[in-house]
């Protein structure tokens, strides 16, 4: 285990790459940071806890506002939510998600603003953001929503089970959870 998690080897690199969107045309300038050193920058960000204007620079990583721009990007084209899909097809085919169980936990983050922020249930006058997440029995996360913090765990609930992708990695149709009806 690398004591830098923000070291992308060559075998991770080789199933976020083709992933990534193109390089948009009509781009304003040239672009001065190549993918892989941007992830790099971005998973240093929060590993380092740091805010993305104190990025070190001699490291090689750009700006964090080159950072934060390219993992915006790629959010939008939807990277992670594909990326996901891997590690989860590959569990999936070795037997080691658990379907016959679910859990739904929702944890609290500050956030500054957004379309997602919303009043805290603990202090009104600061903003913040809820991640909802469900996990299969094991614990390994199956969907997660971003929501303002007073939204209610509840309330989420079929957001998140319709919101699983197909898992692959068995023969056959991928997997669905079954679907919660109202009743």
């Amino acid at each position: 285990m690398s004591t830098r998690p923000w070291i992308v080897d060559d075998d991770s690199w080789a199933l976020i790459e083709p992933l990534l969107p193109p390089w948009p045309e009509k781009s304003p300038g040239p672009r001065t940071v190549a993918d892989r050193l941007c992830l790099r920058g971005i998973l240093y960000v929060p590993h380092n806890d740091i805010a993305w204007q104190l990025l070190p620079l001699e490291l090689g990583f750009g700006s964090g506002q080159t950072c934060w721009r390219r993992l915006e990007r790629w959010q939008q084209a939807g990277v992670f939510d594909q990326l996901h899909r891997i590690p989860l097809a590959e569990l999936n085919a070795t037997g080691e998600l658990d379907w016959s169980r679910a859990r739904v936990d929702g944890s609290r983050i500050r956030a500054k603003g957004g379309a997602d922020t919303g009043p805290s249930p603990v202090d009104r006058r600061k903003t913040g953001s809820k991640h909802h997440l469900l996990c299969d029995g094991r614990g390994t996360p199956l969907k997660v929503i971003t929501t303002a913090a007073n939204v209610n765990d509840v309330t989420q609930t079929l957001a998140l089970v319709d919101g699983i992708p197909p898992v692959a990695g068995q023969r056959g149709r991928p997997r669905c959870p079954a679907r919660l009806a109202p009743q």
